[in-house]
């Protein structure tokens, strides 16, 4: 054997650099599936499924172009359950001259497979990933010179150099992002849906991947009854197209919405499929372009759907390799609370928390703001060590790789990072909440309230959280509006407040 492929469960893309120069007279592929992968974070099954459900298909696409493969299934009773241990087996069953593989999306992964080439004295040839549109070279070239990195001058660059909504050289419709026009709430009435988002029931492949997991990992967290992910090339090409057809539209009203029992609203449900590379983000941008240039979507939706793609994600990528290993250690704003227990079982009498946990647990999935403004602001306001909740979302959500989730939740959610990632906290009180959901018509608690048995906690730990940030958060421009507004408190107020919040807390210790 001349090359050994090494291919991982987010590199399930045909396009791939591990494919430049391939022979299949002389070229194998690697592929294993690890108990550790599972267990290092405890891993939401439906995140489990999904992973191995996606390389058993692609290596099954593979065996139908008769390339060899190599594949260690989770209960094959020889796997070793670890990554080094799977690649030191097959290299001394296979002996191949080199190894082969593109950059990993997890900076220990990439150590561990480092490490375990040069133990094996074998070379490793690491090649770039040319799903992402922009390389580490060119997000360096970005930050090289700036004191601060701020994802609205990438997002500006990356429109201009690839032509992405803009009309010349300026922004189609004259504004770099439609934000402003993208906060809409639904009102009393709640959303008018169109049609619910396609499914894909488990085919027999899938459905020996759930056999698997509810027998070995049985104890770990959330079901798989409503398992319906994409998981292979063709399947999120359909759902890339439904999405365009049936919710683009809708999703920049309605982006940062809420409802009672309404998981998917007007939001897309590709994320998982672009993580895992089943779907190239090019052919996203260029279907959303599209949509606006027929007049199927409006620019306001089309531009801040892409802004999530071209920009957010692209971004986040860039800070992770930038400041990795030690941005995941980070911790600015001193904060040690344990992770509630609730956060894995949903069982607490706070509505929107229930909700929202209640359906993470359910389906693997919850939107950006119920991410970042219910689940993650409750932990960044609590105090949380952000550690923790980072290790909560990597685990939970089907589409968590590292590389894009710990900077969404050590720095844009928890703030961990000190600014890096965003300019500020993400910081809001229960009244945020009660008007971009319905979830405080069902709860005991009243949003407007700080003090006493019917004060929300969220809104209690939000004004706790600006007095003991106080000194910070002033020197914040983007702050100084809530900072102000502690001088509307008087110091019994504020006594009680922090009493209550102190309580709290002890209460979730």
């Amino acid at each position: 054997m001349r090359h050994l492929i090494l291919i991982l469960g987010d590199q399930l893309n045909r396009d791939s650099a591990v494919w430049d120069g391939f022979d299949p007279q002389v070229d194998a592929v690697w592929m294993a599936e690890v108990e550790r992968e599972s267990t290092k974070v405890w891993n939401h099954k439906a995140r489990i499924v999904a992973f191995l459900a996606a390389m058993r298909h692609f290596a099954e696409s593979l065996r139908q172009e008769d390339i060899t493969v190599h594949y260690r299934r989770l209960d094959d009773p020889e796997n070793h359950g670890d990554f080094r241990m799977e690649l030191e087996a097959a290299v001394k069953k296979l002996r191949p001259q080199s190894l082969v593989m593109v950059e990993a999306g997890e900076w220990q992964v990439r150590e561990d497979f480092r490490a375990t080439a040069a133990r094996l004295k074998l070379p490793l040839d690491e090649r770039e990933d040319r799903h992402f549109m922009a390389s580490h070279a060119d997000f360096a070239k970005h930050a090289e010179g700036r004191k601060q990195l701020r994802m609205e001058y990438f997002y500006r660059e990356m429109r201009q150099r690839y032509g992405v909504l803009m009309d010349g050289k300026k922004p189609m419709g004259g504004d770099w992002n439609y934000d402003s026009e993208n906060r809409k709430s639904f009102g009393k009435e709640g959303p008018t849906l169109h049609a619910a988002p396609v499914r894909f029931l488990p085919d027999e492949i899938t459905q020996g991947v759930m056999a698997v997991v509810e027998q070995k990992l049985a104890k770990h967290p959330g079901s798989l009854a409503d398992f319906d992910w994409p998981v292979t090339p063709d399947e999120a090409q359909q759902a890339l197209d439904d999405f365009i057809q049936h919710r683009l539209a809708d999703f920049g009203d309605y982006q940062d919405a809420m409802w009672t029992n309404e998981p998917w609203l007007f939001h897309s449900r590709l994320s998982t499929a672009m993580n895992l590379k089943l779907l190239d983000p090019r052919d996203v941008i260029r279907a959303a372009e599209k949509a606006y240039q027929t007049g199927t979507a409006p620019l306001a939706a089309v531009e801040g759907f892409i802004r999530q793609i071209l920009g957010w994600r692209e971004y986040v990528r860039g800070i992770y390799w930038r400041f990795m290993p030690g941005y995941v250690t980070l911790n600015e704003l001193q904060a040690h609370q344990r992770l509630p227990d609730f956060y894995w079982t949903g069982e607490t009498d706070m509505n929107c928390l229930r909700e929202t946990i209640g359906q993470t647990l359910r389906y693997g999935y919850a939107h950006h703001i119920q991410r970042l403004m219910v689940t993650g602001l409750f932990t960044l306001l609590l105090g949380v060590r952000p550690q923790e909740v980072h290790e909560w979302y990597l685990a939970v959500y089907v589409d968590a790789v590292e590389w894009v989730e710990l900077p969404n939740t050590l720095g844009m959610s928890q703030h961990g990072d000190g600014g890096i990632m965003a300019s500020k906290p993400y910081i809001a009180s229960g009244k945020y909440i009660q008007r971009m959901s319905n979830y405080c018509a069902g709860c005991r608690y009243d949003p407007a309230t700080s003090t006493g048995p019917k004060a929300c906690p969220f809104t209690t730990l939000y004004w706790d959280f600006l007095m003991q940030h106080e000194p910070r958060l002033r020197l914040n421009q983007r702050m100084s509006m809530q900072v102000r507004n502690l001088a509307r408190l008087s110091e019994t107020e504020k006594q009680s407040i922090q009493a209550q919040a102190e309580s709290i807390r002890q209460s979730l210790a």
